[in-house]
């Protein structure tokens, strides 16, 4: 297992619209993760910055590199766009984190 922590940054404002779109989060998406070996995945707010704080548990043989090609996550990008600071492509900016410490 591979824990992986990332942070983007949500555009003021809308906080409830990006809880709203991730409680509706589509079948389709959801299962893209699963088969790209994600699982155990977390987001969470810091409502100060509207920094958001990823994490998620990576199978060892995960795949989830390809992630970016699969047509449900590109359509999730780009309707995320205007709430979301995002890279040209629609990705979302995204900053990788260092683990610093563990426990189990």
């Amino acid at each position: 297992m591979i824990r992986n922590a990332f942070k983007m940054k949500l555009k003021p404002g809308f906080e409830a619209e990006y809880q709203k779109r991730h409680d509706q989060i589509w079948p389709e998406l959801s299962q893209a993760l699963i088969q790209a070996g994600v699982y155990d995945y977390s987001i969470f707010l810091d409502e100060e910055t509207l920094t958001l704080f990823a994490f998620q548990k990576l199978k060892e043989n995960h795949t989830s590199d390809q992630l970016p090609n699969h047509p449900a996550v590109k359509r999730w990008w780009a309707r995320m766009t205007d709430i979301m600071d995002t890279n040209p492509d629609h990705s979302p900016v995204s900053v990788p984190l260092k683990e610093v410490f563990h426990l189990d």
